[in-house]
């Protein structure tokens, strides 16, 4: 909880940690909670409500890719994973540019290292009486185009009783490094709507998604979470307790595809100075 900076509007809290990759670590409304809360002596973006992916989302097959002509290797940098990913952005101290009582705004500068190009992302968090509404930016500091994506990783509590809705049209089937194989309709245990969704073993991409999830625990408050981003992606461990529902920019490994598909697949390529935004609301029913 050290360093923790806490916002509120009505009943709702926002408690953010800037140090720990500029996350939520929790947000409720009086009692409950909205998001899986972390615990008090959380240490890493993981064991948060929610953490920003920049300039990336999800996996990188194999830590290489090639952008104009440059080619780039990454290190893994998630404990197990043989692939980096969701870039540098939860893995990183921000610092808190501004603050007031129900808004803040977070900023980190990446230096060039691995990843070769120098950009500055931001978060804006507004929490108003019926919800938040979370702005992240990235702009390009280097003279060399940077590709870039955005998306936000909110873990949600659940149990038997909770229930997903929303509308997606295809979902990648992956291997067994969770690594995207096939593209095919999202229909059975695949569509999200489909029955409970706590326990249900996914870890895919989706694509077509309606830019709208409503996450309902059967009591107290609902979160509509919206977003304008073409992607969806749901991690639902068999083990249950919890589920990661994703807004996202770019497909699960989209930089390992040749460049000429990277707008298809979400991925941008920023100018010097060229900036990337993408915002996501959650608001709170009942």
């Amino acid at each position: 909880m050290t360093n923790w900076l806490s916002l509120g509007a009505e009943d709702l809290t926002l408690d953010l940690a800037p140090e720990i990759g500029g996350s939520i670590a929790r947000f409720r409304r009086g009692d409950q909670q909205l998001m899986r809360p972390a615990p008090d002596a959380a240490t890493d973006a993981g064991e948060m409500a929610n953490f920003p992916l920049v300039p990336f989302s999800n996996r990188i097959r194999g830590g290489r890719f090639e952008c104009d002509g440059r080619v780039v290797t990454l290190s893994p940098n998630l404990p197990g994973d043989t692939s980096p990913l969701h870039g540098q952005g939860w893995r990183s101290s921000w610092t808190v540019e501004r603050s007031d009582n129900c808004s803040a705004t977070l900023a980190f500068v990446h230096e060039p290292g691995e990843w070769p190009w120098r950009y500055e992302s931001r978060q804006v968090f507004e929490l108003d009486e019926s919800g938040l509404t979370v702005t992240l930016t990235c702009r390009n500091l280097s003279s060399e185009r940077m590709p870039g994506a955005l998306a936000f990783h909110p873990y949600f509590n659940c149990d038997e009783a909770t229930r997903l809705s929303t509308g997606v049209t295809d979902v990648w089937t992956i291997d067994d490094c969770v690594l995207p194989v096939e593209r095919i309709p999202a229909t059975g245990r695949y569509d999200p709507s489909n029955g409970p969704v706590c326990g249900r073993g996914l870890d895919n991409g989706f694509e077509g998604w309606s830019g709208e999830a409503l996450i309902d625990w059967g009591r107290g408050a609902r979160v509509r979470m919206t977003a304008p981003a073409p992607r969806f992606q749901l991690y639902a461990p068999a083990s249950g307790g919890m589920f990661v529902a994703e807004p996202v920019e770019n497909a699960n490994c989209a930089l390992n595809a040749p460049q000429d598909q990277w707008e298809s697949l979400g991925i941008a390529l920023l100018a010097e100075g060229e900036e990337r935004n993408l915002s996501v609301r959650f608001e709170i029913e009942g």
